[in-house]
């Protein structure tokens, strides 16, 4: 039996230098009346490159601006004075300063709130934000318009 089996063994490298010489990729062997079969599978073809892609840049323009032009542009808004509290925005959205179409305003001008009260509402990705005030006192000044789109970290509404 021995000597049966180096002859197998032999049989088997044999079949793996004519697979590498012939560029053949598998080898399926059964016992029993010994069955040999030597193939090749089908090659992937080659991933393609991506191709580079260009995307035109607009460019810049001078734009000149008239004194009566600026004259009706809005002021910009200034930074909180001393003694003034900014109620700032947490997150980026929409601002709201009513719960709902037709409903009167969370705070005014001249109001009163404390710590905790909802000021304005901040629509993000669908979700209403109720934005509370995180110091107690009067609203000096509302900086936004409803509907306008604020930043992190904007100031909504100061207070004194």
């Amino acid at each position: 039996m021995q000597y049966e089996k180096n002859e197998l063994v032999g049989a088997v490298k044999e079949l793996i230098s004519l697979m590498k010489e012939s560029g053949l990729d598998y080898l399926k062997v059964k016992n029993d009346g010994f069955e040999a079969e030597l193939g090749s599978r089908p090659k992937a073809p080659a991933p393609i490159a991506p191709l580079p892609m260009t995307i035109p840049v607009p460019q810049a323009q001078n734009v000149t601006v008239n004194a009566a032009a600026s004259a009706d542009a809005p002021a910009a808004k200034s930074a909180p004075a001393e003694g003034e509290k900014p109620i700032t925005s947490p997150i980026v959205g929409t601002f709201y300063s009513a719960p709902s179409p037709g409903k009167p305003a969370f705070v005014k001008p001249g109001d009163f709130v404390n710590e905790g009260d909802t000021v304005c509402i901040i629509e993000s990705m669908k979700v209403m934000n109720e934005i509370q005030a995180d110091v107690s006192g009067t609203v000096e000044r509302i900086e936004v318009k409803d509907g306008d789109t604020v930043e992190y970290g904007q100031p909504l509404i100061i207070l004194k």
